[in-house]
Order: structure tokens, then sequence, then C-alpha cells
């Protein structure tokens, strides 16, 4: 793991800092969020820094995902208060991302927690097929790339 030194995950991963432990293999650990949504709130985060999803190599990202999937079972199975779960990850300072080391949230949900999604406004326009065409196409040539 290469630790980069002002890096709040690279300080709890390299056990700098005191860190409650739930998973660890050699691309990923899964541990307890410092100030939770709700009470089993999870981060899992790649080992090596990586700022930005996109500087996760693939088998990393999705050792993550598969690490996310079995927590679900785990927080549901667990006896907390989990009647579904949300993930959520920022992916830069624009889509709300402080702490730059990519850290996927695991948000066990109940109704009435209190947490919520805010959509902008104008969210129920829908916009034409064209439209859609369009975008769809400039993202499968960059994906090509």
């Amino acid at each position: 793991m290469k630790e980069t030194v002002d890096c709040i995950i690279c300080k709890l991963l390299s056990g700098e800092l005191e860190v409650s432990m739930i998973h660890q293999d050699e691309l990923c650990s899964a541990f307890m969020d410092i100030q939770p949504v709700n009470q089993g709130h999870v981060l899992v985060t790649p080992n090596r820094h990586a700022p930005y999803l996109a500087d996760l190599k693939e088998e990393e990202g999705a050792q993550m995902f598969r690490v996310a999937q079995r927590l679900t079972a785990a927080l549901r199975a667990s006896g907390l208060k989990c009647e579904g779960v949300n993930f959520f990850l920022a992916d830069g300072e624009a889509a709300g991302q402080e702490v730059f080391h990519v850290h996927l949230h695991i948000f066990p949900r109940y109704p009435g927690d209190g947490f919520r999604l805010v959509l902008p406004p104008g969210y129920s326009r829908r916009p034409e097929r064209k439209e859609l065409n369009e975008i769809a196409e400039k993202l499968r040539n960059r994906l090509q790339n």
C-alpha cells in the first residue's frame, strides 16, 4: 500500500490512527465510519491510495463491490436496524468528495431514519430520446478509448 502523508484513510489502513476494521484483504478494507449516518455505517476502501475512482485498477473496484455486497448481507443479518441499504461514492469535489482516497459508503436504512437524497430542480423533466442517444454516443466513444 502506497501511503500519502496527509491521507486520513491511508493513516487508518497503516495503523497510525485507530480504526474498527471489519474486513481486510490484499486489495481493499472495510471499517466503521467514525461519524455514522446510521448505526452500522461502513466504508469500503482500496488499500492502495487512489484519490479518484478512475485511479483504481479494475480488480480493486470489483473487489470493493464484492466486499460491499457481502457486507450488505451481513448488515441485514446482524440484528442492527437495517431494512434497506444505500451505497454512496463521491468522486470529485463537485460530487461532495472531501477525503481524496476512494471510499464507498454503505448506509443501513430504515423508514424514518431522516437520511434522504435531495434531487435538483428540473429533475422531473425527461430529456428527448435524441438527447439521450447523443450523450450515449459520446460515452460509447470514450469508453472504447
